[in-house]
């Protein structure tokens, strides 16, 4: 997994690849969004709706930790072996705004992200076991949580609305 030497090269990394995952939604149209095709398991709604789930959960967890209110992870609703249906309610809760209001919606959700990581010390970024809600038996420290929830999946799924677009012939 990419490791990082410091805040300045995550941050970096998470807009650089949050602007080429954005840039893959240019030429959807709205009433393309829920349009799902073979050998691609999500829509490009689903697909960004994804994103805004995980960062939203991302900023909650931190704020709620904050404000000494207890964190259940994944969320209060659902656990670790229920990730099916917790991505089920991110599709359904985000499903009717249009794409680009999810658009806007997770370029308002990284610059929060962006603003937190810029307002952290290093200690709690990079070691472990310094938010009660990162507490894992893999010990990951907030970075990581961080990298799992923006660059990896932003990565991924930059590929699937590729091949989405491919598919589709507007590429």
């Amino acid at each position: 997994m990419q490791t990082y030497k410091d805040k300045a090269e995550l941050i970096e990394e998470i807009k650089t690849r949050y602007l080429l995952y954005d840039q893959e939604f240019n030429g959807i149209k709205e009433e393309e969004k829920n349009l799902l095709k073979p050998g691609i398991d999500k829509t490009p709604s689903q697909n960004i709706s994804y994103q805004i789930g995980w960062t939203a959960l991302l900023l909650q967890w931190e704020s709620n930790e904050k404000n000494g209110i207890e964190v259940k992870t994944p969320s209060p609703e659902y656990k670790w072996n229920n990730l099916k249906g917790l991505y089920q309610s991110f599709y359904d809760q985000y499903s009717s705004y249009s794409l680009a209001e999810q658009r806007k919606l997770l370029q308002k959700q990284m610059h929060e992200i962006i603003e937190w990581i810029e307002n952290l010390d290093n200690k709690i970024l990079f070691e472990p076991e310094q938010r009660k809600w990162a507490i894992t038996p893999a010990k990951w420290p907030v970075w990581k949580w961080i990298h799992m929830n923006t660059v990896a999946p932003f990565k991924n799924f930059r590929a699937q609305l590729r091949k989405w677009k491919k598919e589709k012939g507007t590429e």
